[in-house]
């Protein structure tokens, strides 16, 4: 079932507001996420067999044949061709795209990203595949103690040149928004570093970037058997880089081989003296009560969640808490260890995916092929994979305006030559990207 623009939704829009558009897109299909559209995951009445009722629910919350106006960077009007037709004279050319029954997805976003770092591990990688673990490799000075040190040792532009290669092959893809955080350099400075850079590949290429502390992630060698002390450490900082403008959410790895729900209690408490919002990795190695421990700090998110029990579930549906899966990472580990993906259905909590892209265990940088696996390995629907890309993962970073195509939210848009949403998850190693507009601006497809 498609909702249908009602004419008489429309009927206070005046000639003066349809004539002020900064721009005018024309013959679009649009898959809008909105509730306003019909947009419900969990709805048990998605069927084409439905009557055309604007109180049922429409897969994807999907418009045929929509125009769009949009001024001052947010979707100021959302109608049909017919409407906009007779005021199309006002403006110029280059002001009107018609986009010949194209489809329309709001701007993508990945809302788990760690694309700041240096250094390469695909050494490890083929060590792995011919038979060195973990252990291993560790052992000879491997893992996140590797990525550490090439961290540090990087200046600033030497870590954005390397990271901004990971940033443009999101961004070819239609991301639009995407979350960076910190967490490779368990000291001041180069946390800050880190921060650093993620604020100048925003800034430099137009996109919202939601900066992530996440000092709490490993224990630096230099404070081996310390856990307590980096984590008073990481707490004085904190503070610290608030106060330069570096932070906009905090993060903490809450695992048996990381930190404990005590420890990583101490930083959620820094932070929200700071109002700052959570999240957490959480139940990704096993379960701690990492996911309570965020539902009830009302974080943001809880991120992995292949161990997450039902009560756990109960308690982020309450605090609103979205799970956020990384399927990315499920494949690399080779893990079988399924999230409880029917649970997280059954109590209505929202599900985003995510890149999780890192050097370790995650080196993905495609959204689209992460929302691919979200089906393939997870059996998510297209829907539910696109909901998590869209207006899931902006809730996963607390950004109200973006990640749906409704009128006051941000001209966030990306232009796709496909025949239906659910090419967008199909389809591998394939970019059907036609156009992105970020903020209201067309911009070249880089």
């Amino acid at each position: 079932m498609t909702h249908t623009i009602n004419p008489t939704d429309q009927m206070h829009i005046n000639d003066s507001i349809l004539t002020s558009f900064d721009h005018i897109i024309i013959n679009a299909n649009l898959a809008t996420f909105s509730a306003q559209y019909g947009f419900d995951i969990y709805s048990d009445n998605q069927s084409n067999n439905q009557s055309n009722d604007q109180n049922k629910s429409t897969p994807y919350g999907q418009l045929e044949s929509a125009a769009i106006g949009i001024k001052d960077g947010k979707i100021a009007w959302i109608g049909t061709y017919e409407q906009i037709k007779p005021h199309l004279t006002h403006y110029k050319s280059d002001q009107i795209k018609d986009v010949h029954g194209n489809w329309i997805t709001p701007g993508l976003i990945d809302c788990h990203t760690h694309i700041v770092y240096g250094g390469n591990r695909s050494n490890e990688f083929e060590a792995r595949l011919q038979g060195a673990s973990y252990q291993d490799i560790a052992a000879q000075g491997g893992g996140i103690v590797s990525t550490v040190s090439a961290t540090r040792a990087a200046n600033e532009e030497e870590l954005f040149t390397q990271s901004e290669k990971r940033l443009l092959a999101l961004l070819r893809e239609g991301v639009t928004s995407i979350e960076i955080k910190s967490g490779y350099g368990l000291d001041l400075d180069t946390e800050r570093k880190m921060l650093k850079v993620a604020r100048v590949l925003g800034d430099k290429h137009h996109i919202h970037v939601s900066t992530t502390y996440l000092a709490a992630h490993a224990l630096p060698p230099e404070y081996k058997d310390r856990a307590d002390a980096y984590i008073e450490q990481v707490c004085q900082w904190l503070p610290i880089l608030h106060s330069e403008g570096l932070i906009d959410t905090v993060d903490g790895f809450c695992e048996n081989i990381a930190f404990s729900s005590e420890q990583i209690k101490r930083v959620f408490d820094v932070a929200r003296s700071l109002d700052l919002p959570v999240k957490l990795h959480s139940e990704q190695l096993s379960n701690i009560g990492a996911s309570a421990l965020v539902a009830e700090y009302q974080g943001l998110s809880s991120d992995h969640l292949e161990h997450l029990a039902e009560d756990d579930i109960k308690k982020m549906a309450t605090s609103n808490t979205v799970a956020v899966l990384l399927p990315g990472a499920f494949y690399t580990l080779r893990d079988t260890k399924l999230p409880p993906i029917e649970t997280l259905r059954k109590h209505r909590v929202p599900m985003a995916i995510s890149t999780d892209c890192n050097p370790g265990t995650s080196p993905l940088t495609s959204l689209l092929l992460a929302m691919n696996m979200g089906c393939t390995l997870f059996y998510l629907t297209t829907e539910e994979v696109l909901a998590g890309a869209t207006v899931h993962a902006a809730q996963a970073l607390g950004l109200a305006k973006k990640g749906k195509i409704e009128v006051g939210c941000d001209a966030d848009l990306v232009l796709w030559d496909i025949a239906r949403p659910a090419d967008l998850a199909y389809q591998m190693g394939l970019n059907p990207i036609t156009g992105i507009m970020v903020q209201g601006r067309w911009r070249e497809t880089v």
